[in-house]
């Protein structure tokens, strides 16, 4: 079960946390601003240079102090830091997921996918999809 009592409905308007990359997706998703793409506002991007590193205990901070969802926009086999980012990245996403489920948390508040630097209606298909899931899974709370 979640922590705390949540908020649904159409008022509810989650706030996603963005892990983008420096080099890759972040591209994708300044096109995608820059374009005018309509995509919620609530998502926020905090840009690393390498996907995979990612630690869990940032997603498990993030969902307890005030964000509904975390995103990962991953650098995919484009990464120019490590020839096994994928496996790097998928790693930590089960880890993270783990870790959400140990503190009462449904994993689902963390989606990954490979956004690269021409991405830009992908990456607003994710998020438009992202915020429709965690308006019916509604506000994990915040942790005590």
């Amino acid at each position: 079960m979640e922590h705390g009592g949540g908020m649904a409905g159409d008022d509810f308007r989650p706030r996603i946390l963005v892990f983008s990359t420096v080099t890759i997706s972040d591209i994708g998703i300044d096109m995608a601003g820059s374009s005018h793409m309509h995509y919620p506002p609530t998502a926020i991007s905090i840009p690393l240079p390498c996907s995979s590193g990612i630690r869990p205990e940032w997603v498990l901070y993030a969902l307890t102090h005030g964000f509904d969802g975390v995103f990962v926009a991953a650098d995919g086999t484009d990464c120019p830091f490590l020839p096994d980012c994928t496996d790097r990245t998928a790693k930590v996403m089960e880890r993270a997921q783990n870790l959400l489920r140990e503190h009462g948390l449904k994993p689902e508040r963390l989606k990954m996918a490979a956004i690269c630097s021409v991405c830009a209606e992908a990456f607003q298909r994710h998020m438009k999809n992202f915020f429709t899931d965690l308006k019916k899974l509604g506000s994990p709370g915040k942790a005590g």
